[in-house]
């Protein structure tokens, strides 16, 4: 997947299920761009998977978006992001430090999360897999939530080489 260019200061966020490739497509920038929840969790419990530690993993995650916002930094929200008052938030904070939004939809299908799901080294239960991956909102959903721009992952394949 090709990575995008992102001006100056923006907020990225990635929205899809567990397995869809998220983390993946966000290795592809620096790391200081990056916030991720499943680290932040795994620093407070030595678990990426104990969601115990969501909510003092989002109050770090909160706190690092607005320090890179008040700079102009860009950065990548590597989480499910699948919830709309998640998005609301990240939305609020950006318009705050009138930042410039945009999203990378993971539109996957379901088959294939659950394989790439299954593949993993920490996999997620099929039924949270299932269950956030309905609630996975589309282009329109999240263009009407206020966000600047919307990226399909299918949309920013890499091109195959015949």
């Amino acid at each position: 997947m090709q990575p995008l260019t992102l001006p100056a200061g923006t907020v990225c966020a990635l929205v899809g299920p567990p397995g869809c490739g998220k983390s993946t497509f966000a290795a592809r920038y620096p790391a200081s761009w990056r916030i991720c929840l499943d680290l932040y969790r795994l620093a407070a419990t030595d678990s990426e998977a104990d969601q115990t530690a969501t909510p003092v993993a989002a109050e770090i995650q909160n706190l690092l978006l607005d320090a890179r916002l008040a700079r102009g930094l860009c950065t990548i929200l590597d989480s499910t992001n699948v919830m709309a008052h998640v998005r609301a938030g990240l939305l609020a904070r950006a318009r705050y430090w009138q930042r410039p939004t945009t999203v990378v939809l993971f539109d996957v299908p379901r088959a294939t999360v659950e394989t790439q799901n299954a593949a993993r080294d920490r996999v997620v239960p099929p039924h949270v897999v299932r269950e956030l991956h309905e609630l996975t909102p589309t282009r329109e959903q999240l263009l009407a939530e206020g966000f600047d721009t919307v990226h399909l992952a299918s949309e920013l394949a890499e091109p195959s080489v015949s």
